[in-house]
């Protein structure tokens, strides 16, 4: 028990360590990602945090995995560095008493990590889609930062303001030039307000400018001055659909409709669980370190494991999508063949502590004889 209740603190203690490490880096990819996204102008700068906030769900069964296996070798190795599992082992105590304590440890983030992959990250991944389709479908001055050309949703048209105002209604200083069917129309205004017809339609109303209408490859320009000119820039009956892929449905959505890109997603959400309880308990024979080398040598085997795990996941999970294989020969063998490691690491490390090892005969019969040439003398 005495045992059971310390490893229990350094593995919580190791697991909280790894956990912020890892969220961290990966929080700091996303939020550069994103900002850089917002000052492009494909998502709206308010949305920064929310959508940031969706994508660490999603990344979050992934990081979870990782720290369950990185926590328990850590563990593992330090025990070995610091020679306890010599005392462990002189104890007659096998390696196999470790399985409990590190279950007790993992169930609970294995469950997580499972609750997350079936339920929570296809919701953040739906009102992430959602996000950046309202952004996309809001009238086309609103997405307009001062001094920056910024290209329409229908590609059609292109937007540059000198200033906007704080509600986004009244700009200042306005360049719009539209392309039609080989025809461009460029309008000059010095102000202009959004405004919503009876239809709900939204245009930008400019006042005091000018239009320049005529071919892009002829130089033959029609020019018009006008006091008020309306561009239509959003419909209010545009409706968000949301993301209607297989990494945004709900898991009982995915079993109502098996296509292939379903089945693979399905893959995916299953194996994501097994592969956090089997690097869980894969961590414990491959914790083995001398203590007099280094203790970076595993964890590099631990990595290049993680990501061919990782890896070979996704391979059959696209030999699903793309029908090579069907559902029910491709989520088992790449688990059952982390299973077989699992056990054949383990008898590994059980037979070079067992009494009947060479290596232990070995020392049995040279201290025999040591202690036989003494009495001799």
């Amino acid at each position: 028990m005495i045992f059971q209740r310390a490893l229990r603190r350094e593995l919580i203690s190791a697991a909280g360590a790894v956990f912020t490490t890892l969220f961290t880096i990966t929080i700091t990819f996303m939020l550069m990602k994103t900002l850089g996204q917002a000052a492009s102008g494909k998502v709206a700068s308010q949305d920064v945090v929310a959508l940031l906030g969706f994508q660490a769900l999603t990344y979050m069964p992934v990081i979870l995995v990782l720290t369950c296996f990185i926590s328990v070798l850590m563990a593992v190795t330090r025990s070995y560095q610091d020679s306890e599992m010599v005392v462990w082992f002189a104890s007659g105590l096998s390696l196999t008493r470790w399985i409990r304590p590190v279950l007790a440890f993992g169930l609970p983030i294995v469950a997580v990590t499972a609750a997350l992959t079936f339920v929570v990250a296809p919701w953040a991944n739906r009102q992430s889609a959602e996000f950046r389709e309202r952004f996309e479908k809001r009238e086309d001055i609103s997405k307009v930062s001062p001094g920056k050309f910024q290209e329409s949703a229908s590609a059609d048209r292109i937007f540059f303001v000198e200033g906007v105002s704080g509600d986004a209604t009244l700009v200042r200083n306005i360049f719009v030039n539209t392309v039609q069917n080989g025809r461009s129309s460029v309008v000059v205004a010095k102000e202009g307000t959004v405004s919503l017809d009876p239809n709900g339609d939204k245009f930008l109303v400019m006042s005091q400018g000018r239009r320049y209408d005529g071919l892009t490859s002829q130089n033959d320009f029609r020019v018009m001055e006008f006091e008020r000119y309306g561009v239509l820039v959003g419909r209010q009956s545009e409706t968000v659909v949301g993301d209607k892929s297989a990494r945004s449905l709900s898991t009982p959505a995915l079993l109502s409709d098996m296509n292939p890109f379903n089945r693979g997603e399905l893959l995916w959400r299953v194996s994501v669980p097994l592969m956090c309880l089997l690097l869980l308990l894969l961590a414990i024979p491959l914790g083995f370190v001398n203590p007099r080398g280094g203790r970076s040598a595993n964890l590099m085997v631990a990595l290049l494991i993680f990501v061919i795990y990782l890896n070979m996941v996704n391979v059959f999970q696209a030999s699903v999508v793309q029908q090579r294989l069907p559902l029910g020969m491709a989520w088992w063998p790449i688990h059952l063949l982390a299973f077989l490691l699992l056990a054949l690491l383990f008898s590994w490390r059980l037979f070079l502590n067992s009494p009947r090892h060479p290596a232990a005969m070995w020392g049995r019969f040279k201290r025999a004889w040591l202690f036989r040439k003494a009495e001799a003398q």
